[in-house]
């Protein structure tokens, strides 16, 4: 049977990313080695990043004076790499969901955080909205998607200070202006690559102007001038992105999956709506996520739960399960997920509303 790969991460990478690392798994670059036994500073494997950062910068349409990196530690790691780079005086966060959460704490360390606004009063589905960045803060961080809660900003803030986004969930899935940014980062596992490496884009001008120590690891200095070979960075996971990047383009792009993914949602959401077995968690559809579809049973069909889990399962869905703090159900329809695997969740809610009517 047909797997249809929900999962919200790690999550479902294209059929080439696979097949192509697996490849290289056994013979990398006709070496005769393993790119998981090769030197990270070989030319081959230099080869393998220098052409990720081109991709990344061509994809995304980065300017020149932006640099982007591949370094270890998860997005959880730049939740401290970030105020360790720009935090003199005081941050600015927007609490949208338990990684902003994660973040605001990391920040906390290193002084005055100022948390401009907050949807934890509705368990966070919604994005706050008519609030303050202040302008004497040092940056201000989002988190653009919210994997757990299915809210996503989908558009660039106009932003008086430094900007920050935890891209995690949702990078390449949309056009982005980057240029409203100072620093974008995401752990890979979402939609470029299996979990282990982290990508992140900065703005040049706004380093090395903090007053307090940095560790030579945290600072982006270091990964900046050592094009990422610092120390040897997740090998596997940067081939793998590479992998991904250039599947990107063969698609057409960034803009391109952008109409791909606004088609799945609308697919799945407009069902949600129509359905009366199921209720969309995020009521408002300017707040509703592309990358991560949250529901639930309707009132009175609560306990179907269960059963519409098992149906699914058994129709080769994984990974719908919502998370425990929300319940219910999550599609995740990330770049990688084809048209296909919602058509086909799509149906089983129709069936399992004509069966229990």
């Amino acid at each position: 049977m047909k797997k249809h790969n929900f999962y919200a991460g790690p999550s479902i990478l294209p059929k080439y990313t696979i097949e192509k690392t697996a490849e290289a798994v056994i013979n990398f670059a006709g070496t005769g080695l393993s790119v998981m036994e090769v030197s990270h500073r070989s030319k081959e494997f230099v080869a393998v990043v220098d052409e990720a950062t081109d991709l990344f910068k061509e994809l995304l349409k980065i300017p020149d004076n932006y640099s982007v990196i591949f370094v270890g530690g998860g997005a959880s790691t730049q939740f401290a790499m970030v105020p360790f780079n720009l935090f003199n005086k005081k941050a600015a966060y927007l609490n949208t969901g338990a990684w902003s959460k994660k973040a605001i704490k990391e920040a906390q360390m290193f002084g005055e955080v100022d948390v401009v606004a907050s949807s934890d009063d509705k368990n966070f589905n919604y994005i706050p909205k008519g609030y303050s960045i202040p302008e004497d803060a040092d940056y201000f961080h989002i988190t653009t998607n919210n994997t757990i809660y299915g809210t996503e900003i989908k558009y660039d803030i106009d932003c008086p200070i430094p900007l920050v986004a935890d891209m995690s969930s949702d990078i390449f899935s949309r056009p982005i202006d980057i240029s409203k940014y100072a620093i974008i980062y995401g752990g890979a596992q979402k939609n470029l690559a299996p979990a282990g490496v982290t990508f992140v884009i900065v703005r040049n001008d706004i380093l090395g102007k903090v007053e307090h120590h940095l560790p030579t690891m945290m600072n982006y200095k270091t990964h900046i001038d050592k094009e990422s070979m610092f120390n040897t960075p997740p090998v596997v996971p940067i081939f793998a992105a590479l992998q991904t990047l250039r599947w990107l383009k063969d698609q057409g792009g960034v803009e391109a999956m952008n109409k791909v993914n606004v088609h799945k949602a609308g697919l799945l959401y407009n069902e949600i709506d129509r359905n009366s077995m199921f209720k969309a968690t995020v009521e408002d559809l300017d707040d509703r996520s592309l990358m991560n579809i949250c529901f639930v049973m309707t009132e009175g069909n609560e306990d179907k739960e269960n059963a519409f889990f098992e149906f699914a399962t058994s129709k080769g869905m994984v990974g719908i399960k919502g998370h425990r703090s929300v319940g219910g159900f999550r599609a995740s329809t990330y770049n990688a997920l084809p048209v296909e695997s919602v058509e086909v969740l799509v149906a089983a809610m129709q069936e399992f509303e004509k069966e229990n009517k």
